[in-house]
């Protein structure tokens, strides 16, 4: 297995890298006391779902973990497993500030104050520090900069750019799409409907997809839709946005935006992208 223990200060962003570690498939478990350590590597081994990736929290919260935590993890080691230490950091000014937006005690010292607390807590974890195999110092980091790092970290550069979209058609018939996050009308284009002849088809079939496809105004639709993409997905990258849902929509879902999403397949095909398909209604009406 693969195994990273997430340390650091209390206010450093460890909760920020777990959740971007769980969306990336890892098992993650918070606080679990270091004389757990080799019961849960060998339940894990044993167990019937083959987890290869594990990520233990470990900070000022769990005492004992301060104490043998280097034996614990060089007989880890020797079991075969891989084992980075993550150690998240970040100056004294910038952890006193976030205490105090998020109005929060700090867990080293309740009873005295913040700076206090946060003195208590390095010195404690300054053997840790020592031997982390990564350092991240969240100062000058947001929450989508601080997700990206560790993506990149873990998966590589080429990973940390890696997105998920969803790419489906709708009727308005039968309402917008709840999960949507981009909603595009095409309502505006010539309707198949209309056609005795095409009526009976869905946007799947040649006969539909030419109707559509050889009018000037979807032409001029696709060009000016695949350049707002091409700004957008960018930016929602930069953003830390790892999912993302474009719901293309005329009246029925089965003619016109079926088309429209077959449209788009190849220019997200290019954008470095996970692609998920769907036609919602297809089956529903006719549009």
């Amino acid at each position: 297995m693969r195994i990273l223990i997430i340390s650091g200060l209390s206010g450093s962003g460890k909760s920020t890298a777990v959740r971007a570690l769980e969306d990336e498939g890892f098992f993650c478990l918070d606080n679990l006391p270091v004389t757990l350590f080799p019961t849960f590597i060998d339940l894990v081994d044993n167990s019937k779902n083959r987890v290869r990736d594990v990520a233990l929290v470990m900070d000022i919260r769990g005492r004992d973990f301060l104490k043998g935590y280097e034996k614990v993890i060089q007989e880890i080691r020797e079991l075969g497993h891989s084992v980075e230490i993550y150690f998240f950091d970040a100056t004294d000014e910038v952890l006193i500030r976030r205490f105090s937006e998020t109005r929060r005690r700090h867990p080293a010292l309740e009873s005295e104050s913040v700076p206090d607390g946060i003195r208590f807590e390095r010195e404690q974890l300054a053997g840790l520090r020592r031997i982390a195999t990564t350092i991240i110092d969240t100062s000058e980091l947001n929450v989508h900069q601080l997700k990206e790092l560790i993506i990149t970290r873990i998966k590589g550069k080429q990973g940390s750019r890696e997105m998920t979209v969803h790419l489906q058609s709708f009727g308005y018939r039968f309402g917008i799409p709840l999960e949507a996050d981009m909603v595009m009308d095409v309502r505006f284009l010539p309707n198949p409907h209309f056609i005795p002849d095409l009526k009976e088809f869905c946007g799947l079939d040649p006969k539909i997809s030419s109707f559509v496809l050889e009018k000037p105004a979807t032409a001029i639709f696709l060009d000016k839709f695949t350049a707002l993409l091409g700004f957008l997905l960018p930016c929602y990258r930069h953003e830390g946005k790892s999912y993302l849902t474009v719901s293309i929509g005329c009246t029925g879902g089965r003619h016109r935006s079926v088309v429209i999403v077959e449209a788009l397949r190849d220019f997200f095909a290019g954008e470095n992208i996970k692609l998920k398909i769907t036609h919602r209604d297809i089956e529903k009406g006719v549009a």
